[in-house]
Order: C-alpha cells, then sequence, then structure tokens
C-alpha cells in the first residue's frame, strides 16, 4: 500500500479542546449555581445567624426569626407572610435583601433551561447578569445585619456591650458564615458565566487541501507509469519510477550530446566546438 501524508491544521486541534474544555468548565458552572441556590435557601430560612445558649435569655436569631431555646421546645417569633412581625427595621432590610438573592438564585437555575432553545452565549449573560445582581443583594443583607445588633432583644441575648457592629458576648454562628460563602460563590460564579459568554471559538474556513490524505503518485506525476500492467508487489500510486537520461550510442565524446527532453535552441545548432 502507498504511504500516505495526513494533513491536520493545528488551529482545528486547539478549537476542538478548547470546545471540549469549555462544556467540562460549563457543567462545573450549572453544577455550583445550583449549590449556591441551595446554600442561599439554608441561609435564609435557618435561624442561626447569631446567638447564645448559655445566658440567662439563650436565644437564636436568624434574619427575620428570634427563636427562644428551651429543653423541651423551640419558641420562634417572626413570619414572613406578617411582614410587621419581624424585629427591628434593620433585620427586615437584611430579610428583604437576602430573599431577593434567593428569588434570583432561583431564577437563574429556571434560566438554564433556555439552552435548548437560545445560544449558549446569550444564556451565559442572562444568567451572569442575575448571578450578579443576586451576589451583590447578598453582600448588601451580610453586611446591613449586624447594624441590628443595638436591638433590645438582641442586647438581653448579648448583653449591653451589644451595638451595632459589636456582637457583645454572642458568637457569630454558622449561618452567617454560609451566607459570606454564598456571597464569594455567587461573585465567582458571576464571572465565569461572563467569562464563558465571551470567549468562544470562531468558526474558520477549511483549508483548500486537495484530499485529507495524499499518495506519492499525487504528490509528484514521475511516481505515475502509464504501463498496463503493473507488478502484484505494488500498486500503481506506490510505484517510485526514477527519470531516465537517454544519451546517444556512438556520439563522440568531444560534441555535445543532448537528451531526449531537451531540445535544441538556435544558439546551440551554430555553435562552434573546440577541442580541449
Amino acid at each position: 500500500m502507498g504511504s500516505k501524508i495526513e494533513y491536520v491544521d493545528s488551529s482545528h486541534l486547539y478549537a476542538t479542546n478548547y470546545v471540549r474544555n469549555s462544556k467540562a468548565i460549563g457543567v462545573l458552572w450549572a453544577i455550583f449555581t445550583i449549590c449556591y441556590a441551595i446554600i442561599s435557601v439554608v441561609a435564609f430560612v435557618t435561624p442561626e445567624w447569631i446567638g447564645d445558649l448559655e445566658t440567662e435569655y439563650p436565644r437564636k436569631f436568624g434574619l427575620w426569626q428570634i427563636c427562644r431555646a428551651d429543653e423541651s421546645v423551640e419558641d420562634c417569633k417572626g413570619r414572613l407572610d406578617d411582614f410587621m412581625s419581624i424585629n427591628g427595621f434593620v433585620f427586615k432590610v437584611a430579610t428583604v435583601l437576602v430573599g431577593a438573592a434567593v428569588a434570583l438564585a432561583l431564577f437563574t437555575i429556571c434560566a438554564m433551561l433556555l439552552f435548548f432553545f437560545c445560544q449558549s452565549t446569550t444564556v451565559f449573560h442572562i444568567c451572569g447578569w442575575l448571578q450578579l445582581l443576586s451576589a451583590l443583594c447578598m453582600i448588601g443583607g451580610v453586611a446591613v445585619y449586624p447594624a441590628g445588633w443595638s436591638e433590645t432583644a438582641v442586647q438581653e441575648t448579648c448583653g449591653p456591650t451589644a451595638d451595632q457592629y459589636n456582637i457583645g458576648r454572642c458568637h457569630v454562628r454558622w449561618a452567617y458564615l454560609l451566607a459570606v460563602i454564598g456571597c464569594l460563590d455567587g461573585v465567582v460564579l458571576a464571572a465565569l458565566a461572563f467569562i464563558l459568554a465571551t470567549r468562544h471559538v470562531k468558526l474558520q474556513p477549511d483549508t483548500a487541501y486537495p484530499t485529507s490524505s495524499l499518495y506519492k503518485g499525487e504528490v509528484n506525476n514521475a511516481y505515475v507509469t502509464d504501463a498496463p500492467s503493473v507488478s502484484a508487489s505494488g500498486s500503481r500510486k506506490s510505484l517510485a519510477l526514477q527519470p531516465v537520461l537517454l544519451m546517444h550510442p556512438h556520439a563522440p565524446l568531444d560534441l555535445d550530446a543532448y537528451s531526449h527532453y531537451s531540445g535544441r535552441t538556435a544558439r546551440s545548432k551554430h555553435a562552434h566546438h573546440y577541442p580541449l
């Protein structure tokens, strides 16, 4: 069989690898987007932002709930359907901001369904803006919440030293830390969505090669013979025939000789030959 010469454009290999890696990163982005929504929901509904269970008034504080922990039962005050029952103006503002962050995170998951109907670039832009707004709302809620530590209920549990951005003798609990992690997660996911939306491979025209694989006979016609019979050891395209220079058998050594493939010119016909 004739030896093949394979032609592979390096830009096509780069584009293939880039598309494969982009799809893998997009799948990870979708998974962490769902995780971000779960983190936001848990931080929003859990009354475990601050508290102290070892004081005279053991309480746990969330965004919109204040829970008194007894030995047998946990009594919580504050309901979302009764917005005025939430303690303090600052806690109400923090509840609205974190609630908006949760809603935007859930909208982002719904927007991912647009991948089935729209271009990926458009969907990544939409999801990126939703995640950016969600992250900003979450950051605002986390930043505003400590301003409500001067409320009377907080001072009863955390001591008279508790004030705005001063937690007194209480402790920051796991739900508040989870909300902080959610802020960082939202910013990173939004940035990644914008990167995936803007960095895409442009389609390039195909290189005009004759065929995807060439034989020797197709590169150099000298390797192709017009003989009707071909030896059994090789194919027509794999024969490597060398060019032959034909000389006159009885030509004198001091005269010019020409091959059958060269043509006489007017200059060569009238040229004088002088013996050496």
